[in-house]
């Protein structure tokens, strides 16, 4: 299976998308969009701002979980990762997003009927 992005719509009917590895993991997930091309153009951003190193913002949960942003040139935020217990996971997910990111393929699930 290869690594894909995910749109789905959520019960406030914002778009929004999943990038998943190739072993089915979520290891991105963006904002809610109203629109569903900005959702696609979130994606593109996504494709682009992974392969730059000084895109990822690694922050600190209250609870001391770690996790990351993936920040556009304008510094906005384009996703976010999951929550990690340890540094050397949350940089296992940073690694797996640049190298997933570029080449997944976009599934629409809002059009399938089963989002």
């Amino acid at each position: 299976m290869m690594a894909k992005f995910e749109i789905t719509k959520r019960k406030n009917g914002e778009f929004q998308f999943n990038l998943k590895a190739s072993n089915g993991e979520i290891i991105l997930t963006s904002e809610g969009y109203v629109a569903k091309y900005s959702c696609k153009k979130g994606i593109e951003s996504v494709r682009k701002n992974s392969q730059n190193e000084k895109r990822f913002e690694k922050k600190v949960a209250k609870d001391n979980r770690v996790f990351f942003n993936l920040k556009s040139s304008n510094g906005q935020i384009v996703g976010t990762s999951e929550m990690y217990n340890s540094q050397a996971a949350m940089n296992n997910g940073i690694a797996s997003v640049k190298k997933n990111a570029p080449e997944a393929v976009v599934v629409d699930l809002t059009t399938t009927g089963k989002a």
